[in-house]
């Protein structure tokens, strides 16, 4: 059993720091929303008054905070870092540029903690059922280290590098992939309601055939929806898609097609879309084509 302090107990947060005290960790929470740390002391959590309270003694601080800035508040301005024993692992797992988690860990490094750079994949759904993909760079020594905690929170898990940055990288690969599938399935609906195809019987022939993705699967039936269940929301892959863009101009990589697909998502958030469900994109293109959307 660990003692794990954990940032961030937003929608994927909030369940993954609820398996880690299943699988009988002792957890303790950070989070400025006294609702979401309630939640989780009520599961069986330690309270904690603050960050620092809450990193004091324990071995693990685990972030899942909504960006980089969150995790260096949480740190280094709220206190945590200096809190934890010597020799504890910080485990930044919010999604975060690599350059970000570099830096992170430099500074982590140099106040004698230990630091593993661990994005996850799965969503929502995948952080209820313990069954999240976790992409962990870091030395070896700390990756065996942290496979209870791992196990708890995730099924696929990968040590994929020694260096910070590295995790984050698979991530941005990731995500480069997720929003690109996402906006050019929307691209194809668009095109076929153009013409007046229906858009019911499109999802059902290219589900079964070559031109199939998850994403199709997954985000086509709720293109055809007006105001569609919320899993994953417009302004998410905002985000995600300008990281993908940042790690690529620092690596010096051209990335076109990414590119395009964050500016359709940048275009329906500013429609006041980014709470909408990230299939929503597809409103982009029927704004572009003057197509009406989905009743």
């Amino acid at each position: 059993m660990n003692t794990i302090a954990f940032a961030g107990l937003g929608a994927m947060g909030l369940p993954m720091a609820k398996n880690l005290l299943a699988a009988g960790h002792r957890v303790r929470g950070i989070d400025l929303n006294p609702m979401a740390l309630a939640a989780l002391t009520a599961a069986g959590a330690e309270p904690a008054v603050d960050a620092a309270a809450a990193a004091r003694g324990a071995e693990v601080l685990v972030l899942m905070v909504v960006n980089a800035v969150q995790a260096e508040q949480v740190l280094f301005d709220h206190g945590a870092l200096e809190a934890l024993p010597a020799n504890a692992i910080v485990c930044l797992m919010a999604t975060c540029p690599p350059a970000a988690a570099e830096r992170i860990a430099g500074r982590v490094t140099a106040a004698g903690r230990r630091f593993v750079d661990a994005p996850v994949s799965g969503g929502t759904a995948g952080a209820c059922a313990g069954s999240l993909t976790i992409m962990a760079a870091c030395a070896r020594a700390d990756f065996d280290a942290l496979q209870p905690v791992f196990g708890a929170m995730g099924q696929r898990i990968f040590h994929v590098g020694e260096r910070a940055g590295q995790g984050a990288t698979v991530k941005t690969v990731n995500q480069l992939l997720c929003g690109v599938h996402i906006a050019v399935v929307a691209e194809a609906f668009a095109l076929a309601a153009k013409v007046g195809v229906d858009l019911e019987v499109l999802l059902e022939i290219m589900g079964g055939s070559a031109a199939s993705s998850w994403m199709l699967k997954d985000r086509g039936p709720r293109m055809l929806q007006a105001a569609p269940e919320v899993s994953s929301a417009v302004d998410i892959f905002v985000k995600d898609l300008g990281i993908v863009l940042e790690a690529g101009r620092d690596a010096k990589a051209a990335l076109p097609i990414a590119a395009v697909a964050h500016q359709l998502f940048l275009a329906a958030s500013g429609r006041g879309d980014g709470r909408a469900d990230d299939s929503q994109v597809i409103r982009s293109y029927h704004a572009l084509n003057g197509t009406p959307a989905q009743a």
